[in-house]
């Protein structure tokens, strides 16, 4: 008699397979390791500008309260998606500058971290509040869409203008408090960097 295995029993295991390129000691080493705040860091993202024009994934999102977000729909205000992990060192070491960026761009661009955390809320809200984020918004995706269509590397940063299509995306950890980062993120918004 055939086996037959749907493939979304196997996503969680393909995903985990797939994000071999991000560091992932475990649950609250890698946090540690990491550090929330400071330290050498060696911030080793590219540039991709390869898909720019593509829409934005119609993924439904959810926050820890249990709303929706259909991102397909997030249209007007230019959207950062960062796609990360509680797991993934790198992912970490991004988090408390992505919190950064999202005040220093409050009402100019909306930052939303989608967390791949197959535990959803229940590690996404213990690390926020250690890591004192407070800009950021927290999303989940625990069916892990955002990594299948991001090609399993975490992180993954992507710039999408007001009507919703693709200007540019980080592959890997970046530094986002560097004028570099910031002159990216202006002409994702339609303005000289200044």
């Amino acid at each position: 008699m055939p086996c037959s295995v749907s493939f979304k029993s196997l996503a969680p295991l393909a995903l985990i397979a797939g994000l071999a390129a991000c560091d992932s000691r475990g649950g609250e080493d890698a946090q540690e390791q990491a550090g929330l705040r400071g330290g050498n860091q060696s911030f080793a993202g590219s540039v991709d500008r390869s898909e720019a024009g593509a829409l934005m994934p119609a993924v439904d999102l959810t926050d820890p309260d249990g709303r929706s977000l259909n991102m397909a729909a997030l249209q007007g205000t230019p959207v950062l998606l960062n796609v990360w992990a509680t797991w993934c060192a790198p992912c970490v070491r991004e988090m408390p500058l992505l919190d950064d960026l999202a005040g220093d761009y409050d009402g100019d661009l909306r930052v939303i971290a989608a967390s791949q955390d197959l535990q959803g809320a229940e590690k996404v809200v213990p690390f926020f509040a250690e890591a004192g984020l407070s800009n950021l918004e927290p999303w989940m995706d625990p069916e892990t869409r955002l990594s299948f269509t991001f090609g399993g590397q975490l992180p993954v940063t992507v710039l999408y203008d007001a009507q919703g299509r693709e200007v540019w995306r980080m592959l890997g950890e970046y530094d986002w408090a560097s004028p570099e980062a910031r002159a990216l993120i202006e002409e994702g918004l339609g303005r000289n960097a200044s």
